[in-house]
């Protein structure tokens, strides 16, 4: 939806300029929802690959411990008490996956980004507030200016 002077009945060239004016700030919060989309897809992306690269990790643990058992069945090693109870090589410990939810991503993308030393959240916040606060004292101001012409709201003599 774009704004046009005609939306405002923008007459003068201060009125049509902060029109104008409005119309890119209107367009640069859009833009800003776009960049805090982006944020949290690739915060998303980063998690599901610290995953992916986790579970890899746990799955070469499973087969060491695998053939590890299978060594120490055969009697080549005898320290039994290196295998804990499930059967597996004490590794330390072991972090399990938690399942995924739909906000759970977001949650955890957003705890990322916000903990980042760049504060990208903080910085995208800032702007978006900035340009709200423009927006506003622009639409006040095309209202004042609206309120000072009586003579258009009287209509003809």
């Amino acid at each position: 939806m774009a704004i046009t002077a005609a939306d405002y009945d923008a007459q003068s060239a201060v009125e049509r300029e902060l029109v104008l004016r409005l119309a890119s700030l209107l367009w640069r919060l859009r833009r800003a929802t776009a960049i805090e989309s982006g944020l949290f897809k690739i915060q998303a992306k980063q998690l599901l690959q610290f995953r992916q690269r986790r579970q890899a990790h746990q799955n070469r643990e499973n087969i060491i411990g695998s053939l590890y058992r299978d060594a120490v069945a055969a009697g080549d090693y005898t320290r039994q008490n290196e295998i804990d109870s499930t059967g597996s090589l004490d590794v330390g410990s072991q972090s399990t996956m938690e399942p995924a939810d739909q906000f759970g991503e977001v949650t955890r993308s957003f705890v990322r980004l916000s903990n980042l030393p760049t504060y990208p959240l903080d910085r995208l916040s800032r702007y978006e507030a900035t340009l709200w606060r423009q927006a506003c004292q622009i639409l006040f101001t095309l209202r004042y200016l609206d309120q000072r012409k009586p003579w258009e709201r009287l209509g003809p003599r």
